[in-house]
């Protein structure tokens, strides 16, 4: 059975070979994982940097669409209720 490494163990793997203090070899062997993955992972992780600094606001403008669709959902539902509760006073009374 392989052994499965989480993301944060092959950020911290991936680190360790950028700083190049130990061969890649050395450090494929310490961890019992084949060279070619672990430069594997450092294109993963190279590619991917660009993502850690994209505008940080994305989220919160989705987030924020996403609680405007939300709230006119309510209101328009408020709206239905306050019609039938006005129809069934007007036929209870």
């Amino acid at each position: 059975m392989r052994k499965r490494y989480t993301p944060k163990q092959k950020a911290q793997i991936v680190l360790e070979m950028l700083k190049e203090e130990r061969p890649i070899t050395q450090i494929a062997s310490e961890y019992g994982i084949h060279p070619h993955q672990l430069y594997k992972w450092k294109t993963q992780a190279l590619e991917g940097l660009p993502r850690v600094f994209e505008d940080d606001h994305k989220g919160e403008k989705t987030l924020q669409a996403a609680n405007e669709r939300k709230l006119q959902e309510l209101c328009a539902e408020i709206g239905r209720l306050n019609t039938q509760l006005t129809w069934l006073k007007k036929i209870w009374h």
